[in-house]
């Protein structure tokens, strides 16, 4: 996987995101409630997550994926790499859709082989069409999750549910646990499934694994089950939701 057009993008200059980032820094923080959420960050757990897929050989193929509070796109584009039929993503800042996210998909939308220069004219097109064709399986949205439900399910269209929400370090501020859980409830398939990186606990907002499986299990809607701990540095966890009750 290439990440190397996230580090261009956020050093060049003029970049369109850079006021949010500096209100970062000027706050001291890599996040700013209400508008910033820390999409131009990866952050640790989403390298943990990216290992389990390989790990434990999670099937993406045929499957619709959501990368939930996607910022670099990095889950999803896990998920495309390995096989699945649509992937969408969604960040709460549009400025990370727009200059990170997708350059960043688009980027690694294609092999390695295919990267290298080719001379012939009917190898190009073909080329062409075939990108075209795997960006057509991306979606992209900005917002907040509540409005980004909203928008999915108000569709003409039905709405098909996702077999995997992918989604990294989302759970560090309690008072997102009750749009996040509404999202998750409104939007996964009855027998998908949730796959969660998260540290036990984030000082300074108050959130962590163990304070939103509490806020989970007193709802009684989902299961929820610890994958892994990563026990270097801040404990870390790996988790599995599903419905308690398919229906």
């Amino acid at each position: 996987m290439n990440i190397s057009v996230v580090k261009t993008i956020l050093l060049k200059e003029n970049f369109p995101g850079e006021n949010i980032i500096s209100k970062s820094f000027s706050s001291h923080s890599d996040l700013i409630t209400g508008v910033y959420e820390g999409g131009l960050k990866i952050w640790e757990c989403t390298f943990d997550l990216l290992a389990y897929f390989t790990k434990a050989k999670v099937k993406f193929a045929g499957k619709k994926v959501l990368d939930l509070g996607c910022g670099s796109g990095l889950l999803g584009i896990m998920a495309f790499k390995g096989g699945a039929k649509e992937i969408h993503f969604q960040d709460y800042n549009s400025v990370v859709i727009d200059e990170v996210t997708l350059p960043n998909v688009v980027a690694n939308s294609t092999s390695e082989d295919e990267e290298n220069d080719v001379n012939e004219p009917d190898v190009k097109r073909c080329r062409r069409s075939k990108v075209a064709q795997e960006l057509c399986k991306f979606r992209f949205f900005s917002g907040e999750w509540s409005e980004f439900c909203k928008l999915l399910l108000s569709s003409e269209k039905l709405f098909e549910k996702y077999d995997l929400i992918l989604t990294s370090e989302t759970i560090y501020n309690p008072d997102y646990y009750g749009p996040l859980h509404q999202t998750f409830l409104r939007l996964l398939d009855k027998n998908g499934r949730v796959l969660l990186a998260s540290k036990a606990h984030y000082f300074g907002v108050g959130g962590g694994t163990h304070l939103f499986q509490k806020f989970v299990e007193e709802r009684n809607v989902f299961e929820m089950r610890t994958l892994e701990i990563i026990d270097e540095g801040l404990k870390r966890f790996l988790i599995e939701m599903n419905f308690k009750y398919p229906s």
